[in-house]
Order: C-alpha cells, then sequence, then structure tokens
C-alpha cells in the first residue's frame, strides 16, 4: 500500500473529520449489521462520493469473501480500484512540442493550476511556453502574463477579443519555432451550457490539430471540488464534448465533502491527475489512487 505524504493527509482533513473518521469506526468491527451499513452507505453520499461509487463500495463490503481482509482494508483497495483509470494521453512526436490544453468553468483555478505545472516543469529542465486564449477578459491574460513572468517563462498573448482559435495557433506556431518541450494553453472559463463556448474549446482543438497531429497531447479539466455534485455536471458536459485526458481538482482542502474524487472517477472514467490543497506554487500533488485511500481512511 501506498502511504500518503502529509501535504495529502492534511489537504483531506475536513472530509476526514467531517465524513471518513466515522466511516473508519464503523468499519473497525469485523462484520456489519444491517443498520450500520446503512449508516455507512448514509456517510459516504453526504462526502458526495455518489450514488454509482457509493453502491460499489457497500456491495463489495457485503459481498467479500476475503476472510483475512477487514471491512476497513476492503473499502480502501475497492476505492483504489476506482481510482485507477488508464491514461489515454498522446505522445508528442520527436521534436514537437507536447501540447496541453486545459478547460474549466469560471473560477476553479485553472490560470493558477497553469502556472503551478509550469514551474514544475521548468525545474525538471523543460523549455516551457504559455499560451492565453482567454480572449474575454483582459484580466484573463494579465494574468497568465503575471505568472509567466514569475517563473521565468515566455507568454503568447493577443488582445481582448481576438480569436481564441487563432491565438491557439500562433502559439503552437511558436512553441515549434522557438523549440519549446511544452506548450501549456489556457482558455476562458466557460459555462457548461454556453454552447457557442463549447464550439469554441471545439475549434481551438481542431486548429492545434492541423498544426501538430495528434494534438492536443493532453486536455485537462480544472474542477473546483467545493462545487461537489454540481461540479460533477459541468463535468459531464466538458467529458462528452472534449477527449478529456485527465482532471485537476482544485481546493480540496476547502471541502469536507472530498469524496467528490471518487464520484469523478467513477461516473466520467478519466483520470485524476492532480490534487490542488492550497494557493502555493507546491499546493499541487502528483495524484496517486493507494494513496488516496489510505489517507482518506487512516488515523
Amino acid at each position: 500500500m501506498t502511504q500518503p505524504s502529509s501535504e495529502l493527509s492534511n489537504g483531506l482533513t475536513k472530509t476526514k473529520s467531517r465524513f471518513f473518521d466515522r466511516v473508519r469506526s464503523i468499519l473497525s468491527r469485523r462484520k456489519l449489521d444491517p443498520g450500520e451499513l446503512e449508516e455507512l452507505e448514509g456517510l459516504l453520499l453526504q462526502a458526495d462520493v455518489g450514488p454509482s461509487a457509493t453502491e460499489k463500495l457497500i456491495l463489495t463490503i457485503q459481498k467479500s469473501k476475503d476472510a483475512d481482509a477487514s471491512p476497513l482494508d476492503i473499502l480502501r483497495r475497492r476505492i483504489a480500484d476506482l481510482l485507477t483509470i488508464p491514461e489515454k494521453s498522446a505522445e508528442a512526436n520527436n521534436g514537437e512540442p507536447h501540447i496541453w490544453l486545459f478547460v474549466g468553468v469560471n473560477g476553479t483555478g485553472k490560470t493558477t493550476t497553469i502556472a503551478k505545472l509550469a514551474r514544475r516543469f521548468k525545474d525538471a529542465g523543460k523549455k516551457i511556453l504559455l499560451c492565453a486564449c482567454d480572449t474575454y477578459r483582459a484580466a484573463g491574460s494579465e494574468q497568465l502574463e503575471i505568472w509567466a513572468e514569475r517563473i521565468g517563462v515566455e507568454v503568447i498573448a493577443s488582445q481582448m477579443g481576438a480569436d481564441a482559435a487563432a491565438v491557439a495557433f500562433d502559439g503552437v506556431d511558436a512553441a515549434l519555432s522557438r523549440g519549446s518541450d511544452m506548450l501549456l494553453i489556457d482558455t476562458a472559463g466557460r459555462l457548461h451550457t454556453r454552447r457557442d463556448l463549447m464550439g469554441e474549446l471545439l475549434k481551438i482543438r481542431r486548429t492545434i490539430g492541423k498544426k501538430i497531429n495528434d494534438a492536443p497531447h493532453e486536455t485537462i479539466l480544472v474542477m473546483d471540488a467545493t462545487l461537489g455534485q454540481n461540479g460533477l455536471q459541468q463535468a459531464r458536459v466538458f467529458s462528452e464534448k472534449l477527449e478529456l485526458t485527465g482532471i485537476t481538482l482544485c481546493k480540496i482542502d476547502g471541502t469536507a465533502k472530498g469524496g467528490i474524487v471518487i464520484a469523478v472517477s467513477d461516473e466520467l472514467g478519466v483520470p485524476v491527475r492532480y490534487l490542488g490543497i492550497g494557493e502555493g506554487m507546491d499546493d499541487l500533488l502528483d495524484f496517486d489512487p493507494e494513496a488516496f485511500a489510505a489517507a482518506l481512511l487512516s488515523h
């Protein structure tokens, strides 16, 4: 079993103290009666684990024939299993930049997530270029430009009102000509109900694909974990419209309903790649299913 880091455990403090400490207490018994199973089900639903995943978890405990494993170990293994989803990322061809496209609704932490990843990749020796395709707000490009200056990377941007797909095309062109290893593209936050804006994302994807085959290689949906099931409904639409390769859940430290991570994985079938646990530049963790399950159910 992968042991959780202190950062992950601390980030899940609200979720554990509100729901999963009680879950662990119930599962400390070797055999659960119907009343305890019903209480367990209620706790999982309250923690935003979701109806589908909750049913799977309860059935696993009920039907387990592993006499040597405690209900707690059975639940931990099943949670890790639900969270383990194969990645479908495309590989960039030799000499071409790896293109990452970031999408999501307004206020999820998308631009900050890009900045955290840009610094991480730069520190790993990659040549990074950012592209600001949020052309609806002047502040959209300005925020990314401020982060780029702090990190020490370049950014491609345009004036407010410019065609976002054209800016993306310029970004890919610049990444090719400058020999960038990676291009991270920020897009405008958009409500999933706006068909015109969702259509714009598809246009951006097509434009990038015309310049580099199989690009974007990563399409990352950035979600606000504090929105719970409302955020999941938004995510469903993005997942239906786009070929998502991963999800970043931000503000997991700010919610008592961290079970939303399980619901997202179970219902969307898209791997969670990163967890945001704070505002600092190092407060973005690589997602590890076993470590997450262990952190939820540890003391």
